[in-house]
């Protein structure tokens, strides 16, 4: 377990970062400030996991590897997924929970 006054170095994949910025432009044609929640939504919880990154479940899609990925709601219909290495954390995707991760293997 995680000590508590650990900081973890929190990594955003340039993946991640053109995910997030496609979900905002799609949310953004509707409305702005839901936009722009939602990228403050993520910056926040992104900084979260500089303490205790193990606190969110694994991803237990078929389509992920076992035990790789962590997941952290975002939004109404999205998650970050991330994994946690050493002492830092890495997130690699910002996906619609609603579809397929296949992709992703």
């Amino acid at each position: 377990m995680e000590a508590d006054n650990k900081k973890y170095k929190v990594i955003v994949s340039d993946g991640a970062t053109q995910m997030l910025v496609t979900h905002a432009r799609f949310l953004a044609k509707v409305s702005e400030k839901a936009a722009n929640d939602l990228i403050a939504e993520f910056t926040e919880k992104a900084t979260s996991l500089e303490s205790f990154p193990g606190r969110n479940p694994w991803a237990d899609d078929p389509n992920l590897p076992e035990r790789k990925y962590r997941k952290l709601p975002l939004g109404k219909w999205l998650l970050m997924l991330y994994q946690v290495r050493s002492d830092s954390v890495y997130i690699d995707y910002v996906v619609d929970c609603r579809q397929d991760y296949g992709w992703l293997k």
